[in-house]
């Protein structure tokens, strides 16, 4: 049995989109799983699509979400490519004079021909076609040419194509996914294989590298089916045993349209930089058409690994929920230590420009971690912990008091929290005992207590506990906020 590889060919032409991640992550654990090797190729031979640093971020993105692959670019610490890999270089670019030479073969064995037709008269060609309602593809003008016109033609340095010539009949597949798959080579216009600026065309450096890189099976989206008869006629013109082909299903909006950057945020890095886990994202995608359970939906990637069944995936369309990335994402940060989570947030509260102590961030990311959704989302949270947020005096009353009362409990509370021995507030059950006490001694409701003295600390009618948030402030800074509390009447 041979070894199993799959690969993972990116068009540098902007960011790594979800769907390009799942197509990664599933290459990835089917070759994982069988022992095998999982490849990536950077797929940039249409220069008029390619965008600077597009390569630098497809490779960053995949590190980000540590998907590992064998071989392929290498980055040094300014992002830039060093090293494409010990078999490659798998930079299609790199790479010209082994699709000429292939295309060469092409030529030699009559399965490609040159094509010397300019822009307009396609253009003319595919009009004609529209208005006459006949499927639009070339009309083959120049497979009429004669061995001495294309002589003449070559030898005037006329610009010219090369395009493989669709033979007769049909094309059949058994897909891994879809089961089988059959499209009438009617179907199939004469593709470009070689540009006039001496570029391959996705199809023939696509081929090519597949069978010279080994890989046994192509697993890729929907979109590519389309593709298939193309391919395997080029496997066949080559003599080349024809790998396992898998479609995957499309990512779909809420509206069940294709995931588009019209309907919100279609990139990896779009999330992370909102302070999504990559853990989380990995399990959220790799649900996106696989489930090795009914029961249970938060996986790591290595537990995935052993249960993934390509075969298995729904042929289906899978909805990109973000109210199920949202919970997942949040039971994620759940089981971070608070140390964890204080070096996870740091940088977003960096880049917002906000300075906070290291002792008082992993109090807050402590009390706020059941309600984190986000790593983004203490940028705001860390807020009301800085400084106290504008309020009027009514909010301190309670609604079963009133302001007398709410300035008597507010100015008790203050002296009793000034007596608190220190080491009270180590504890957040200390503290709760400490205030209850109190309330149990001075025979008092806990509403009228506790309600001034939450919104006195916070600022806010909903808030954490105020045991927790008087451990988040510590005595003075305590002491400080129902001191602005108090004056809030005299205002």
């Amino acid at each position: 049995m041979s070894l199993v590889v799959t690969r993972f060919p990116p068009s540098p032409t902007g960011y790594l989109h979800i769907g390009g991640l799942r197509t990664a992550l599933y290459n990835y654990m089917h070759a994982r799983k069988l022992g095998g090797k999982f490849v990536l190729r950077i797929e940039d031979t249409d220069r008029e699509r390619y965008v600077p640093g597009a390569v630098e971020s497809l490779i960053r993105s995949l590190d980000r979400m540590s998907l590992s692959y064998n071989e392929g670019p290498t980055l040094n610490a300014k992002g830039e490519i060093v090293e494409v890999g010990n078999h490659g270089p798998y930079i299609q670019s790199q790479r010209l004079p082994i699709y000429l030479e292939h295309a060469k073969m092409l030529l030699a064995s009559r399965h490609a021909y040159y094509c010397f037709c300019s822009k307009d008269r396609l253009d003319t060609v595919r009009k004609e076609q529209e208005l006459a309602k006949m499927p639009m593809k070339y009309d083959r003008a120049c497979t009429k040419l004669s061995q001495a016109e294309i002589e003449q033609k070559l030898s005037a340095s006329e610009p010219y194509v090369l395009r493989l010539k669709i033979p007769e009949g049909e094309t059949v597949i058994e897909d891994l996914i879809r089961g089988r798959i059959e499209i009438s080579n009617a179907e199939v216009d004469d593709q470009v294989l070689m540009k006039s600026d001496g570029y391959p065309t996705y199809h023939l450096a696509n081929v090519v590298d597949d069978h010279l890189m080994e890989v046994t099976c192509v697993i890729r989206g929907e979109e590519w089916i389309s593709s298939v008869p193309k391919h395997v006629m080029l496997y066949n013109a080559f003599g080349w045993k024809i790998p396992e082909f898998a479609h995957l299903p499309l990512i779909l909006n809420a509206d069940r349209s294709k995931l588009s950057k019209r309907q919100g945020d279609v990139a990896v890095e779009d999330y992370l930089d909102k302070g999504y886990l990559p853990e989380a994202l990995m399990n959220f995608v790799a649900l996106m058409g696989f489930n090795p359970s009914a029961d249970r939906e938060i996986f790591s990637v290595a537990e995935l690994i052993p249960l993934f069944e390509i075969s298995k995936v729904n042929k289906s369309g899978a909805v990109f929920n973000v109210e199920k990335l949202d919970w997942m994402n949040g039971q994620y940060i759940r089981t971070k230590s608070p140390k964890e989570l204080v070096s996870l947030v740091s940088p977003f509260l960096e880049r917002a420009g906000k300075s906070v102590e290291s002792g008082l961030l992993e109090r807050v990311c402590t009390i706020e971690q059941e309600r984190l959704v986000k790593l983004a989302d203490m940028v705001d949270l860390v807020d009301g912990y800085l400084t106290v947020p504008p309020y009027e005096a009514g909010m301190l009353v309670w609604k079963k008091s009133d302001a007398a009362d709410a300035q008597l409990q507010l100015k008790e509370l203050s002296l009793h929290i000034d007596s608190m021995d220190a080491s009270a507030f180590v504890d957040i059950a200390l503290l709760e005992a400490s205030v209850k006490e109190y309330i149990t001694r001075k025979s008092l409701s806990n509403g009228n207590v506790l309600w001034p003295l939450r919104v006195a600390l916070s600022g806010r009618s909903a808030s954490p506990s105020p045991y927790q948030l008087l451990w988040a402030f510590g005595r003075e800074e305590s002491l400080a906020r129902l001191r602005h509390a108090l004056n809030q009447f005299a205002a």
